[in-house]
């Protein structure tokens, strides 16, 4: 297998009958896929989703891929195409259309009624959605775009074919082999096959679980196992799960009415997306089963099933506030249960830990996918990319969507099956991927970055502030203010220091401040009269007391003011 990069020069202009395959985002981590296509200088843009912050990134709402290496030639963008409706695939969308609102947009009926509405917080146009289906074929600038039905944990999931001059790229998004699905609407492998017939030149295929044996369950099983917890817990029950999870949903809401319960939907994404889903269609909600909050707070606790947002342990979600006794609503105890009825994604494990632990304090059971068969994934196990890779036959494999060990492990299956080593590219964000004469190879990169979203900042966090947060976090803020003579540098007032978030008493840093007066009169009989010389010289003396005598690194700011 070709290895992963580093240290890559920019590519060179793309010859005139090549395919680039340049990854903005999704490669090398589970979240914000994005992919542009380039052929004949006209760009085409596979899916546009978000990445969620980890607890090393504190104060970040949002991460985005980075549309650095494309946004000065955005007018060459025919498309966006988009695979399916959950955020790490369109949660991105209105970021970019805010450099660019009028590029044309494609994507089933439920990924474009998510997005919509997105678009119009934003204050966006929406005229450019279109919907396609499955079978659809259409010309995009010279991109021939065929989609194809396949099976995800979210409705109306396509796959995307792309065909070129330079070649047939395949595009799963996000997919699995679920032979049993609730909608009845499988992975079409016959088309699979009929596109491996006329040729797939470069397969790029989902990795999220290239490294799990087997073939994953249908998600009809996790039906009977709700119905099971609902029937056996006499309190209340609380599920929550991804707000756009409808097939989830829907086995929820049918244990509840199986089971004489009532459903009410908490969040304001959940209410969004299931009332959207359920007006098209794509949830069936029996007779009087699901009724608003007020109302089922006015059942017996035996009838309540609250379905709500926060699997992940995010901090602001529903769940969360729940298992802190924080929600204004809901409240949960001994002989209630609350069920994690979702994938935990790499990087949330701490957060989700403490809703657990806060959630068993309470003296609720809590029911997930390590005690229980709450869950199964939406993405094809190392069985079922064998079995696409042995139908399609591909000239060459690049593995997307997953983290750098689930791309590894889904090119070694590429190779188990035949596919030359040579033939398998492993790439990281920003990895340009050429396609010219049949053969993938990398071509150098671009940079890209992890772009933050902030409250209204988009980009302008860096990663030394992310770390300056953590040091506040972690360590504490110390500042030193000094006022000085600008003749001859006597000290007039000070030093005065304050600290924040350290545990000792401030009096404990009266120790060091005649180290700081004579750092200031060292300093400015050396020359160094400036306030900037002598706000290092009082940052390097407070900084190796507090390092030595409190054990300490917290952020120092020293302010010195002449007068």
């Amino acid at each position: 297998m070709m290895p992963m990069y580093e240290n890559l020069p920019e590519p060179p202009p793309l010859v005139k009958n090549g395919l680039r395959v340049i990854p903005l985002g999704g490669l090398g981590e589970v979240g914000r896929n994005m992919n542009a296509l380039e052929t004949e200088g006209k760009l085409l843009i596979d899916d546009c989703g978000v990445l969620f912050p980890e607890d090393n990134q504190p104060g970040v709402d949002l991460i985005l891929p980075d549309f650095s290496p494309i946004a000065d030639r955005l007018d060459a963008v025919e498309a966006l195409v988009l695979t399916h409706g959950h955020e790490d695939h369109i949660g991105a969308v209105p970021y970019l259309l805010k450099l660019r609102p009028d590029i044309p947009i494609y994507g089933s009926e439920l990924t474009l009624a998510f997005l919509e509405p997105k678009l119009q917080e934003h204050r966006l146009p929406t005229t450019g959605l279109h919907v396609v289906k499955e079978g659809d074929r259409l010309t995009l600038g010279p991109f021939d775009v065929e989609f194809i039905s396949v099976t995800h944990s979210i409705p109306d999931a396509l796959a995307v074919f792309v065909r070129t001059r330079a070649g047939n790229v395949l595009i799963t998004g996000d997919f699995k082999m679920d032979q049993l699905p609730l909608d009845g609407r499988l992975t079409d492998l016959r088309a699979f096959g009929r596109l491996g017939e006329e040729g797939v030149d470069l397969f790029m295929v989902d990795s999220t679980n290239a490294e799990v044996p087997g073939f994953i369950a249908p998600e009809s099983e996790i039906g009977p196992i709700l119905s099971q917890v609902f029937a056996d817990t006499p309190g209340t029950v609380v599920v929550a799960s991804f707000a756009s999870h409808v097939h989830r949903v829907q086995q929820v809401v049918n244990a509840a009415a199986y089971t004489g319960r009532k459903v009410s939907f908490v969040g304001r994404s959940m209410e969004r997306n299931m009332r959207i889903a359920e007006e098209r269609g794509y949830l069936h909600v029996p007779d009087n089963t699901v009724v608003d909050l007020k109302t089922l707070n006015q059942l017996p606790r035996a009838q309540r099933v609250y379905m709500a947002t926060g699997s992940q342990g995010e901090p602001m979600a529903a769940l969360a506030r729940i298992a802190t006794a924080a929600h204004p609503s809901i409240s949960v105890g001994p002989g209630d249960a609350v069920v994690f009825a979702s994938s935990l994604i790499p990087g949330n494990e701490n957060s989700v830990n403490r809703v657990i632990n806060d959630l068993t304090r309470l003296g609720c059971k809590v029911v997930h996918q390590g005690n229980a068969k709450v869950h199964v994934s939406g993405h094809a196990s190392a069985g079922e990319l064998i079995y696409c890779y042995n139908i399609i036959q591909p000239k060459n494999v690049m593995p997307i969507h997953g983290e750098t060990r689930h791309l590894v492990a889904n090119g070694q299956l590429a190779v188990k099956t035949g596919i030359s080593p040579e033939n398998v590219v492993l790439a990281d964000d920003g990895v340009v991927v050429d396609l010219i004469d049949g053969q993938a190879r990398v071509a150098g990169a671009v940079p890209v970055e992890l772009v933050f979203v902030d409250g209204k900042s988009v980009g302008e966090i860096s990663d030394d502030e992310l770390k300056e947060r953590l040091t506040l976090g972690s360590e504490g803020f110390v500042s030193v203010f000094a006022a000085i003579d600008k003749e001859d540098g006597t000290i007039l007032a000070g030093p005065v220091i304050r600290a924040v978030g350290v545990a000792e008493e401030e009096t404990v840093f009266d120790e060091v401040k005649p180290q700081l007066v004579r750092a200031i009169n060292d300093a400015w009989g050396a020359g160094k009269t400036t306030p900037h010389a002598l706000q290092q010289a009082m940052r390097r003396a407070l900084g190796r007391w507090v390092a030595k005598k409190l054990r300490r690194r917290p952020m120092l700011v020293p302010v010195v003011v002449e007068q």
